[in-house]
């Protein structure tokens, strides 16, 4: 990418032009660092003081073949598939974190992207006998960095229905300073109250779930059941007249 913007700006003729390549290729630097400096950037000229930080997450495949690409897989192609067409493709998987920002000339909201981590197949895991790690653990880690990145930011999460995990929800829930995370449910989602507190002299296992709360289909017909999500601090948001599923 730098290089290509370089070739743009008419610089591909500079006599050593080659040696953008070995800034990235063999010098010693931080993605991370970086990312942290470019987030900061972004803040600075598009995001105003009062305002909550809102970033997204999605993952995207990028398309390589080779022997020496050690950490592809095989996964589907997102682009070319459909509900009743599935396509495959070989490649690298990265996780993006994304700022969403609505551009005034634009007219609309952009995903910047400020933070990208690869997400090896399970196969290239086993291979190096590595310990192979979900996408909701990658998002995880993420989001804790981010959190320690902007300590004081309010920051609100968007994700696709992937991450809808307990344990990445809980894990934004019970930081210091708590991360909301907006993401979808299936209408027909089992959704549980708390475990109740385990009683002194109670035999057994102890219980990790409490009682079956209505699905939201349930909810969007009857109003009690949502008065009682929102006191249960449950809320989503009534779009669903297409009835889609989601």
């Amino acid at each position: 990418m730098v290089t290509a913007i370089l070739r743009v700006m008419g610089l591909n003729q500079e006599r050593q032009f080659q040696n953008y390549h070995r800034v990235l290729n063999r010098a010693k630097w931080s993605s991370r660092a970086l990312s942290c400096v470019l987030l900061r950037l972004l803040i600075l000229f598009f995001v105003s003081e009062d305002a909550p930080l809102v970033v997204g997450i999605d993952e995207t495949i990028e398309r390589r073949r080779g022997a020496k690409i050690a950490a592809k897989g095989i996964y589907r192609d997102p682009v070319r598939s459909s509900k009743e067409f599935f396509v495959k493709t070989s490649g690298l998987r990265w996780i993006s974190m994304m700022l969403l920002t609505p551009i005034p000339w634009a007219q609309r909201v952009w995903a910047l992207p400020f933070f990208t981590v690869l997400a090896p197949s399970e196969r290239c895991n086993q291979q190096h006998r590595r310990r192979h790690k979900k996408l909701t653990d990658w998002g995880r880690q993420m989001i804790r960095q981010l959190r320690r990145w902007l300590p004081e930011h309010e920051l609100v999460v968007v994700a696709d229905s992937t991450y809808a995990v307990l344990e990445l929800l809980a894990c934004a829930a019970r930081m210091i300073q708590p991360v909301t995370i907006v993401t979808r449910l299936r209408l027909d989602t089992a959704l549980y109250d708390p475990a109740p507190v385990r009683q002194p002299g109670t035999n057994g296992r102890p219980r990790l779930k409490g009682a079956r709360q209505p699905t939201l289909a349930q909810r969007l017909v009857d109003p009690a059941h949502h008065l009682a999500a929102c006191h249960r601090g449950l809320v989503w948001r009534d779009d669903t007249h297409r009835r889609t599923g989601e």
